[in-house]
């Protein structure tokens, strides 16, 4: 299907799609200058429209398509352009695997590393995503409910949406009733909903605290939709339950949490299981103490204390009091301890670190390049990595490197399709 040209806009030239992007933009010449054009894939011809310059390169949307690449496909979502949940979905599934299966070898070959380290990729399937954060707006009569499109604050109303769980994308149609009497026109907010074991668990951000008739629609709608629990913050503050019928659970190991409201998860079930399977394999035998940085509420902490004493380190209160509830009502408080402590601010120390038998760490998309430079410094001998970003990633595992470590294997796991997002597990020894 071809795009027509719209009226207006900036230079018009034809361009033949050579690469990708890390971002899976692909990647043209024009006057020796390389062209970034969204949604498209190599092989493809197009006419495009500049639309900006950035350290040498152009920035272009298509106009039309004049010829598909081998690799293009019709994407299954009809809100796919527009809608800034996914930039992939037209590409076919080979294409797809080849180009996302490379992002972790090309980071680590960028910094030395071996490529030929990195295991098979990991996928899991559309459809399974249990967490997500929605936009709502509010216009005359009706709330739209959706995602951004790209790089705007305009939002797509979504009335179908294959990257989420069935369970999310059925709440849709009664979340946008619910939600008009809560907003006033052209009021937004931001709703963060996630699938727990025990019911959808939903975290509302708006400018303005929920009055009284707001929170009689709140416990309607729960009702209406077996909501497990409902938490409100106006931005800039912190959520706090509003309304909980049941609390929401999700199972590490064998220990149920209560995560704090709008908490950190693993977006899928089966990337979880998958990132702790790796973990897991990578525990030495006979490990008796293993450090879990930036442990968050337990995903790693309680699958492992079934192998060794964990000690869990975490800069967010709400999630390591979830922790340490959990590990009280298991029992595990002993083997099972924890250390509130700003690891970017405070890294723990070499010194530190030579008591345990095992190093985890698992730090957010921007690394852990001071904490990274102190485990690289200690004598422990197996470290284990856990990523969502695999350029900070090979950042990182190159001053492990430095510091006498060696990468033996790394697994990328795609927990978000038709995006550039990429998680991994890796693991080092020294001595």
């Amino acid at each position: 299907m071809r795009k027509r040209a719209r009226k207006g806009g900036g230079r018009q030239a034809e361009v033949a799609i050579t690469a990708l992007g890390g971002q899976g933009d692909g990647i043209a010449l024009l006057e020796g200058r390389p062209v970034f054009v969204p949604l498209s894939v190599v092989g493809d011809r197009l006419r495009v429209r500049i639309i900006g310059e950035s350290e040498g390169a152009y920035r272009a949307e298509s106009v039309e398509l004049l010829e598909a690449g081998p690799d293009r496909v019709d994407p299954p979502c009809r809100h796919y352009g527009p809608c800034g949940g996914c930039s992939l979905q037209h590409f076919s599934a080979d294409g797809y695997l080849r180009w996302k299966s490379g992002l972790l070898k090309e980071a680590l070959q960028r910094q030395g590393f071996d490529p030929a380290l990195v295991d098979p990729m990991v996928t899991v399937p559309p459809g399974r995503r249990r967490r997500a954060t929605l936009a709502a707006r509010r216009a005359g009569g009706a709330v739209a409910l959706g995602f951004h499109r790209k790089a705007s604050p305009q939002l797509v109303d979504l009335t179908e949406c294959h990257i989420l769980t069935p369970t999310l994308v059925a709440t849709l149609p009664a979340l946008r009733r619910g939600l008009l009497p809560l907003l006033q026109d052209r009021e937004t907010a931001d709703l963060t909903l996630t699938d727990s074991e025990t019911g959808i668990d939903l975290a509302i951000t708006s400018r303005r605290a929920p009055d009284l008739q707001a929170t009689e629609a709140l416990t309607a709608m729960a009702q209406e939709l077996d909501l497990a629990r409902i938490s409100w913050a106006q931005r800039g503050e912190t959520l706090s339950p509003l309304l909980e019928r049941r609390a929401p659970l999700f199972t590490f190991g064998k220990v149920a949490v209560v995560p704090p409201a709008g908490g950190f998860l693993q977006p899928t079930a089966e990337g979880q299981q998958a990132l702790v399977q790796a973990v897991l394999a990578a525990t030495p035998d006979g490990a008796k103490a293993i450090i879990d940085l930036f442990s968050g509420c337990g995903t790693f902490t309680f699958p492992l204390v079934e192998r060794a004493a964990v000690h869990a380190v975490e800069g967010d209160a709400g999630a390591l009091r979830a922790l340490a509830a959990a590990a009280r009502k298991q029992g595990l408080a002993g083997p099972v301890t924890q250390e509130l402590r700003d690891l970017a601010r405070q890294p723990v120390r070499a010194e530190e670190l030579n008591r345990y038998d095992m190093v985890l760490f698992d730090p957010p998309r921007n690394g852990a390049k001071e904490q990274s430079a102190h485990i690289a410094a200690s004598a422990v001998s197996r470290v284990v990595a856990v990523s969502c970003n695999p350029t900070t990633f090979a950042r990182d595992a190159r001053i492990l490197r430095d510091g006498g470590y060696r990468l033996v294997t790394a697994t990328p796991v795609d927990q978000f399709p038709w995006t550039a997002h990429l998680e991994l597990v890796a693991v080092f020894d020294k001595g």
